[in-house]
């Protein structure tokens, strides 16, 4: 039996990794990649290595065994079909018949249309009769805190979320609940919502940057157009920076500013607070 997880090079799957190190033998955890090159240092350590790619299924077609355990984590090519990459691992996992295949996916209640393509890998995993864990990852802080060099260029937090809050976590505390989930007992058939201990504004994160940085940094609200012209002016592609904006707006609605409490159960300790993962990337 092995544990899987694919994407593993990825901001999220290496904490993963480097998780289940903690806890199993190396030779019992499979990263799965697109590039041999970017695992070397895992390999070095005894992990074994599949190379496969959403977007060639063959190369699935060995990578899972019976009774493993397989964290499929999201794919980030939002052009290219994310539901049809994931039904790939998926149709691979139950043709193997492994014993348990987590998703990393949205939250629940996340009505923007970045939820579009978990709710749709959802529907086919319940489909599917796999045993299952979904995991509904809330937002991350590394999404606000690795963008600090703008915010104080311009002495300005810009986003179009109103007085929306966020219950954000850091990468680590996430690959921490999968790496319970995949190395625990009693996940089966689970969904959790995961999401940090506590919510704060886009006001509070701008006087928590001021304070940390010792620079005057504002919030300043704008629309969801104002800040989709700003993602594109900033490089993004039209389509992907509309979904962004798209999320902001769900944030104005409170989607991202439930706190269940199940990420925090789940790894057995508090969540990383904003400030820190602040601290940590103005010392970066």
């Amino acid at each position: 039996m092995s544990i899987v997880v694919t994407g593993a090079t990825g901001h999220l799957g290496r904490f993963v990794i480097e998780g289940l190190l903690e806890k199993v033998p190396a030779d019992q955890i499979t990263a799965v990649v697109r590039s041999e090159e970017k695992a070397a240092g895992f390999a070095a350590r005894g992990v074994k290595i599949a190379i496969a790619d959403y977007n060639a299924p063959e190369t699935f077609d060995s990578v899972f065994s019976a009774g493993d355990k397989v964290l499929l984590i999201s794919g980030n090519e939002f052009d290219k079909g994310r539901v049809g990459q994931h039904k790939v691992v998926l149709e691979a996992a139950k043709a193997a018949g492994v014993a348990l295949l987590a998703y990393t996916s949205a939250p629940g209640g996340l009505t923007a249309a970045l939820a579009d393509d978990h709710k749709g890998t959802e529907q086919a995993i319940l489909e599917s009769g796999v045993t299952y864990a979904l995991l509904r990852n809330g937002w991350y802080n590394e999404n606000y805190t690795e963008n600090l060099a703008p915010v104080l260029e311009y002495s300005a937090v810009t986003q179009a979320a109103g007085e929306g809050k966020v219950a954000s976590a850091a990468r680590a505390d996430y690959a921490a609940a999968a790496v319970a989930v995949l190395t625990g007992e009693g996940h089966e058939n689970k969904t959790y919502e995961l999401a940090g201990d506590t919510a704060w504004s886009f006001a509070e994160y701008a006087a928590e940057v001021a304070k940390q940085s010792g620079k005057e940094i504002g919030y300043n609200p704008v629309s969801v157009e104002v800040f989709t012209g700003i993602l594109v002016g900033a490089g993004l592609p039209e389509a992907l920076a509309a979904t962004l904006a798209g999320v902001d707006a769900s944030i104005e609605k409170g989607e991202l500013a439930g706190v269940t409490g199940d990420l925090s159960r789940l790894t057995g300790r508090p969540t990383t607070p904003i400030a820190e993962s602040i601290a940590a990337a103005l010392k970066g």
